[in-house]
């Protein structure tokens, strides 16, 4: 049986990097997992109806996916040249901490990503300078909670894991060690 996420950290990632570190709370550690979707071109054009089906819809299987209601985004100002105003509906996150940010990764590390499309691994520029990774899922139906026969549009995810790490080697050194699938 393969080890849990947070079974890892304690077990491997923190022996690992305390000599690196000196001090055991200095080892970097997981923050918060955002999860978003916009809702874009598909809802602009649309009439109040089904627009209203549609965020539904998004909003069901996005709490499917991360077992959290997500809240909705608007749009802070008008665009014309996009079709958008103020306090448009835009599309929604959820942020997720604790157990259930770790029940996420796992599933995210070891059924999501090697189920979606075209897989190679995550790409290195993915972890930004601050040791943050941010990845995009095309298809949401790559979850294994989202039963694609009942599913009415497919939609993407942003998802994006805050740590505590400084740097983007810092970053990239605990993310491999947590047994991320990244790119040769």
């Amino acid at each position: 049986m393969t080890k849990t996420i947070l079974e890892q950290y304690n077990k491997e990632v923190i022996p690992a990097l305390k000599a690196e570190y000196k001090n055991a709370m200095a080892v970097p550690k997981i923050v918060k997992v955002t999860v978003n979707t916009g809702f874009g071109r598909q809802i602009v054009l649309k009439g109040a109806d089904e627009r209203k089906k549609f965020t539904d819809g998004v909003m069901e299987d996005i709490a499917l996916i991360c077992g959290q209601k997500p809240v909705l985004t608007v749009a802070k100002k008008a665009i014309a040249s996009f079709k958008v105003r103020q306090g448009m509906l835009m599309g929604c996150k959820v942020t997720l901490r604790g157990k259930k940010m770790y029940d996420f990764i796992d599933r995210l590390v070891n059924l999501t990503l090697p189920r979606t499309r075209d897989f190679k691994g995550i790409p290195l520029k993915s972890v930004d300078q601050n040791g943050n990774l941010s990845l995009a899922i095309r298809e949401h139906i790559s979850f294994p909670e989202v039963h694609p026969e009942k599913i009415k549009s497919i939609f993407g995810l942003e998802v994006t894991i805050t740590t505590t790490a400084k740097t983007k080697e810092g970053g990239l050194e605990f993310f491999k060690l947590l047994g991320f699938p990244f790119a040769k």
